[in-house]
């Protein structure tokens, strides 16, 4: 996986978790006005996002995953490559 795939990945992640906190907090507000309730936009996105939390990690799950394997691909790269780094600073042979 390269960067712009990881990229590509996490932003999919985030604008889909944005979007479902959106459409829950449109259905609270139109569940309010259905029933001739006035439902407060503040009110309304807290629960839409209480709500979602749970629910994103059902409905993108596949996504996240992806989003968790290549954050751990980039992380043992990084480590690999800060442990040969340590390993010429102390003067070791890399052969």
């Amino acid at each position: 996986m390269t960067k712009g795939e990881l990229a590509r990945d996490v932003v999919l992640y985030s604008v889909a978790r944005l979007l479902l906190v959106l459409v829950i907090g449109a259905i609270i507000v139109g569940g309010g006005r259905l029933f001739d309730v006035d439902v407060p936009l503040l009110v309304a996105a807290i629960f839409a996002v209480l709500i979602a939390l749970p629910l994103s990690l059902l409905l993108f799950s596949k996504l996240r995953v992806r989003v968790n394997k290549g954050i751990a691909t980039f992380d043992e790269q990084r480590r690999a490559d800060q442990a040969e780094l340590r390993a010429k600073l102390r003067g070791e042979d890399g052969a």
